[in-house]
Order: structure tokens, then sequence, then C-alpha cells
């Protein structure tokens, strides 16, 4: 990405490389450390943790849904259609399940230097049938 890109190209870019699962270019994209939901970690990780979720959901995709930008902020809401083998101590799907996560991204320098995420987990056990 060129220092002209806006935020959008550069988010777009950054779920590609969390589609294409190349964890190992993630400090292309995000500052170390990044702070994730108010804990600061390493690019490794936070890469662990994005290797984790990729586990228990092989067949993860981030679809954005809706995109906001700002001059070093983003905004999005990102669609998973996914069958997870177990996610976050739920049990596996028996068939794909669709769920959302909010995320705000701030960027300093063109990488990500800290992301709120909200991942709507009632969904997720309202399908696979689990009490909240």
């Amino acid at each position: 990405m060129g220092a002209r890109d806006g935020p959008g190209d550069r988010y777009r870019a950054y779920l590609a490389c969390l589609n294409e699962r190349r964890f190992d270019d993630l400090g292309g994209f995000v500052h170390d450390p990044v702070v994730h939901n108010g804990r600061r970690l390493s690019v490794a990780a936070f890469g662990d943790l994005l290797r984790r979720d990729v586990a228990e959901i092989p067949d993860l995709h981030y679809a954005i849904e809706t995109l906001v930008t700002d001059a070093d902020q983003v905004a999005c809401r990102i669609r998973f259609d996914c069958t997870p083998a177990g996610f976050r101590g739920l049990p596996a799907a028996r068939e794909p399940i669709s769920f959302v996560e909010h995320a705000f991204y701030r960027y300093e320098g063109g990488r990500i230097a800290e992301i709120r995420s909200l991942v709507d987990m009632d969904a997720i056990r309202d399908q696979l049938g689990v009490p909240r």
C-alpha cells in the first residue's frame, strides 16, 4: 500500500491478509505492540489470537457488511458465514451459522494501533442452541 492509500484501502488489504491466512505479514498492517480491546499485544501475540480463531473456525472469512472511514479511524461491521469446530468454548456447529463483529480501528502512520471489537456471541449461542 502506498502513502496515498486511504484507511478504507488499507483496511481492505488487512482483511485480505487475514482471509489469505498471511499472518506473518501482519506487521505491515498492525503496530507492534497493538492495543486489542484494552490489552497491549505484540504482533506475534495478536497473530496467535487470529490463528486460534482460524483453528476453531477453519472456514472463517471476513466479509465487510458496512465500512465507515475517517482520516485515521475505521469502523466495520464484519459478517461471518461459517461452521465453527468449536469457538471460545462453545460446541461445534452441525451446520453453517452467521454472526457479526463490530470493530473499530485507530490508525497511526498507516498501520492499526488500536482495535476495539465486539463479536455477537449471543447470535452464535442462539444458533448452536446454547443457553445464554
